[in-house]
């Protein structure tokens, strides 16, 4: 049944080049840097939507954490690949937004990743509703 509150028909992308540092012994990209790079691709869909992280942190008291994860691999990436991190808004709850977002290396599906964020009182910790215009924000 599809959501009323279901955005992002086109992927928000954002790249992201492999380094030494992202590797491990064998030379792939270790299994959790693609959270950091899921992480960071939400971050600059954010901003590219007029949110920046800190910003919320101090003038609304709001904060994002992660309270799921599913990451599936499919292929590896290794060092200078150049990847791009897709952000699909799949689902927006009064506290919380759900993603799917992907790696992908030149179209190639390399890992993807299903992400639920929740937003928390900056100060307590304490589940809190979105920010009534970043939710219009990011729902339109």
């Amino acid at each position: 049944m599809p959501d009323a509150r279901r955005a992002d028909p086109t992927p928000f992308i954002h790249p992201v080049r492999i380094y030494w540092e992202d590797t491990d012994a064998g030379g792939v990209v270790f299994y959790a840097n693609y959270l950091k790079f899921f992480e960071r691709a939400r971050t600059e869909w954010l901003r590219a939507r007029g949110w920046e992280q800190e910003k919320l942190r101090q003038e609304a008291g709001v904060m994002f954490v992660v309270v799921q994860t599913a990451v599936r691999y499919r292929q590896p990436a290794r060092l200078d690949d150049q990847l791009d991190i897709t952000v699909a808004l799949r689902h927006a709850a009064p506290a919380s937004l759900h993603f799917m977002q992907q790696a992908l290396r030149q179209g190639t599906l390399v890992a993807e990743g299903d992400i639920k964020i929740g937003c928390v009182d900056a100060t307590t910790f304490r589940p809190r509703r979105i920010p009534a215009e970043l939710l219009q924000e990011t729902t339109t």
